[in-house]
């Protein structure tokens, strides 16, 4: 009998892995550099070279792993197992993951989007337990979400449903990669947030912040945000509050339109807890249909950086034959 699974969480940063048993309880787990300026041939090797390095640790052959899950960013076709664009990585175009993985291992391989398996992880295994309906949005560099429907994962024609960060919130506003423009990721994000703050510095106002970057102003990050914010900056506050009033007004539609049961708020911004959500919270009671905003809870995720590994992991182990 097979007795292991194994997740991977791709980032642009780290490469996050875990092999689990088949109650998901966590055997080995490792992170190490993704080297993704190296190219996808380099990463992929590096993701077959850990994970063997983790059999050979616990003494584990191949016939007991039953499968292996990957989280990666971007877009892709999970069922050719075949990732199509990935923008945080150079030269990632029509990589075909689950064919490099095959080369040398022999459970099967399934690929999925990095927030979808971080949506698999807190649906079965953290915030989102016991839920049918749920939204996971992932706060950090951008903004991406998962989405149960009925308690069925929704996928979309080309398995990009859930692009919730390019709402269109303002008109003409801030310019995306999307190559549109005002999408709602641009301003909810860490980097969106970090703008906000830079805009309104520019045009005069003071902060704490500056005198703990001595003026350069490209060294602000979204955590000295929530530490302004403690200690009573003015500046921080407002625009924590402004963030989470676009959040808001982005979930309000979210909550019209897909009738939740719970949104749970995950990614790297999450750790501003309910110093944003509270403003959230507030702009979706006073804009979303009472009936659907009533129903719905706003809570913080609960795995924090192990949500896509388990989640990878049991991704995998769902299309398996029972």
């Amino acid at each position: 009998m097979s007795k292991y699974v194994i997740g991977i969480d791709l980032g642009g940063t780290n490469i996050k892995s875990a092999i689990f048993n088949t109650e998901f309880q966590r055997i080995h787990e490792r992170s190490d550099p993704t080297e993704a300026a190296k190219g996808p041939t380099h990463v992929l090797n590096r993701i077959k070279e850990i994970v063997q390095e983790m059999m050979a640790f616990e003494g584990i052959n191949q016939t007991s792993i039953k499968c292996m899950g990957m989280g990666i960013p971007g877009l892709l076709n999970p069922d050719e197992g075949l990732s199509i664009f990935s923008p945080n990585f150079p030269d990632w175009e029509n990589i075909h993951v689950v064919n490099q993985m095959k080369s040398d291992f022999d459970f099967p391989v399934f690929i999925d989007n990095d927030v979808r398996v971080n949506m698999y992880g807190e649906w079965l295994f953290g915030a989102g337990a016991g839920y049918k309906n749920l939204v996971l949005i992932t706060l950090g560099t951008g903004l991406g979400s998962g989405i149960v429907n009925d308690g069925k994962v929704f996928y979309g024609t080309t398995s990009s449903a859930g692009e919730i960060g390019h709402m269109n919130m303002y008109r003409e506003g801030r310019p995306c990669r999307c190559g549109s423009s005002g999408c709602l990721g641009r301003y909810v994000s860490a980097i969106g947030m970090v703008k906000t703050l830079t805009d309104k510095l520019e045009e005069g106002r003071s902060s704490i912040i500056l005198q703990w970057v001595g003026d350069d102003q490209t060294a602000i990050t979204a955590h000295m945000i929530s530490e302004a914010y403690d200690l009573g900056d003015s500046l921080a506050i407002e625009v924590m509050h402004e963030t989470g009033k676009i959040l808001g007004f982005g979930l309000s539609n979210v909550i019209n339109l897909l009738n939740p049961e719970v949104v749970i708020v995950g990614g790297g911004m999450s750790a501003a807890g309910d110093r944003l959500l509270n403003s959230v919270r507030d702009t979706v009671g006073n804009h979303a249909l009472k009936l659907s905003s009533h129903a719905c809870k706003i809570e913080q995720a609960k795995l924090g950086g192990q949500a896509g590994m388990i989640g990878a992991a049991a991704y995998a182990n769902s299309k398996m034959p029972s």
